[in-house]
């Protein structure tokens, strides 16, 4: 209930994640936890760091954009010269080359791919579920361990 209303206050499908790699380095490091939002109002700039995601990979990326390229309106309304969708391109802090060969065939970022824009974050705090994911005994002895003492601390 409470992921469900963060995704709704901050427009992200996924408003908290955790790095996984040295990609960024050193912007974030592994395991720290990153707080997202998605302004559907937003444009996207050069130099802020996003989290996307592609069809078919599971695990989202967190780079920075590297160039945005807008495309505008071109009929005579309202929203004419008016952006109407924002193309990225991303790269790693720690990266030599950009994102291109890991966008599987897509050719730009669309809006539909970013997960959100890092707005804040907490160093280190995302060990635990690398840890986790890591070492599966480690998850099987805390699970454990929290149902033995739930066991002993019945009164």
């Amino acid at each position: 209930m409470i992921w469900k209303g963060l995704g709704l206050i901050t427009n992200s499908e996924s408003p908290i994640v955790v790095v996984l790699s040295g990609s960024m380095e050193p912007a974030f490091y592994r395991g720290d936890l990153l707080f997202l939002t998605n302004p559907a109002s937003e444009q996207y700039r050069t130099g802020d760091i996003t989290v996307y995601k592609i069809p078919g990979q599971d695990i989202p990326i967190v780079h920075r954009v590297l160039e945005t390229h807008d495309l505008v309106q071109k009929k005579k309304d309202k929203r004419a010269g008016l952006p109407v969708e924002q193309l990225l391109l991303t790269k790693g802090d720690n990266n030599a080359v950009d994102d291109i060969d890991l966008y599987r065939g897509i050719k730009w970022l669309e809006r539909k791919h970013i997960v959100g824009k890092v707005r804040g974050f907490l160093p280190y705090v995302g060990y635990v579920t690398i840890a986790m994911n890591d070492f599966p005994q480690l998850k099987y002895a805390l699970l454990g361990g929290l149902g033995l003492l739930a066991l002993i601390q019945r009164e």
